[in-house]
């Protein structure tokens, strides 16, 4: 059975960074897409970033974009996601996902940006 364990969050200040990652076991890690979503308290979950399984293209939400980056290392099963220049509205439980909705959930991980 597929696992994913998110590890990296914490509390850091506005214009921080974090670095998120994601191990995954019990599937082939390659083959899957990879995706982070977050979500904050009285919001609906939200796509961050996805990374494809093949020819490395990656995507981000528009409210991300130029602060976040998405990479995985196919050898150690994890995916990360960096995130820089923090704003308080991205503090939110970070998940990481493979396979899309119906696929393998992490635990998710809470971000807090606040000063």
């Amino acid at each position: 059975q597929g696992q994913l364990v998110e590890s990296g969050g914490g509390l850091v200040q506005p214009g921080g960074s974090l670095r998120l990652s994601c191990a995954a076991s019990g599937f082939t890690f390659s083959s899957y897409a990879m995706r982070w979503y977050r979500q904050a308290p009285g919001k609906e979950r939200e796509l961050v970033a996805h990374f494809s399984s093949a020819g490395g293209s990656t995507n981000y939400a528009d409210s991300v974009k130029g602060r976040f980056t998405i990479s995985r290392d196919n050898a150690k099963n994890t995916v990360y996601l960096q995130m820089n220049s923090l704003k308080p509205e991205d503090t939110a439980v970070y998940y990481c996902n493979a396979g899309g909705l119906l696929g393998y959930w992490g635990q998710g991980t809470q971000v807090t940006v606040s000063s």
